[in-house]
């Protein structure tokens, strides 16, 4: 069967009143967002004990790492957050020495943030660390399915994103499969009043 008579096949099943095998798949998807992602920041956080960063920083850090200096404001919108809890990341990170500011020539009122030699190597120790564990555990999952599990989450972003906005655009406004989507949990990942020193990877 063709992809087009595999919609057509579910749009019969929609007029009829019930869910489409599709719908239900979507609707299993969303249904493992919420706890997978609670599940994602509770082993993020117990991979970084020792090393005085929350799962919060961490995302800081590997937007950072990724996308080069940045305001406060763009790791904020990046990061699908408000910029109350980006900022007290930068605040913390930036008494654990992970991240400086710099001077911003586009405009000098909002400082770019950068990280620093410490911060590099914390974020690359980090990841080498969890590049491992995924290694490990999930080496069943094949480039295909993981391409294909990042076009599902990304189109679900898109489109939650509009809902959210109050706006609505087609697929072939948007142009693409749309950018991925990031949430988070304030209460989860923000940083307490103390934290250690950052030393570093703790020993294994």
């Amino acid at each position: 069967m063709s992809v087009s008579e595999q919609h057509a096949g579910d749009a019969k099943d929609t007029d009829g009143g019930e869910p489409s095998p599709t719908e239900d798949l979507l609707y299993g998807v969303l249904r493992r967002l919420w706890p997978l992602h609670r599940t994602v920041v509770r082993a993020v956080e117990h991979e970084l004990t020792g090393t005085g960063m929350t799962a919060g920083e961490h995302a800081l850090l590997d937007a950072l790492r990724a996308e080069g200096p940045r305001t406060v404001p763009q790791l904020a919108r990046g990061m699908g957050l408000d910029r109350q809890p980006v900022q007290r990341w930068v605040n913390h990170a930036m008494e654990l020495g992970l991240v400086v500011t710099a001077p911003n020539p586009a405009h000098r009122r909002s400082s770019l943030i950068r990280l620093t030699d410490e911060g590099t190597e914390a974020i690359r120790g980090v990841r080498e660390s969890e590049a491992a564990e995924l290694r490990q555990r999930l080496a069943d999952l094949s480039a295909e399915d993981v391409r294909t599990a990042l076009h599902v989450l990304d189109r679900l972003g898109e489109e939650f994103r509009q809902l959210a906005d109050g706006s609505r655009m087609t697929p072939e406004e948007t142009g693409s499969c749309g950018s991925s989507g990031k949430s988070g949990d304030n209460g989860t990942i923000t940083p307490t009043s103390s934290h250690p020193a950052h030393k570093g990877r703790p020993a294994r």
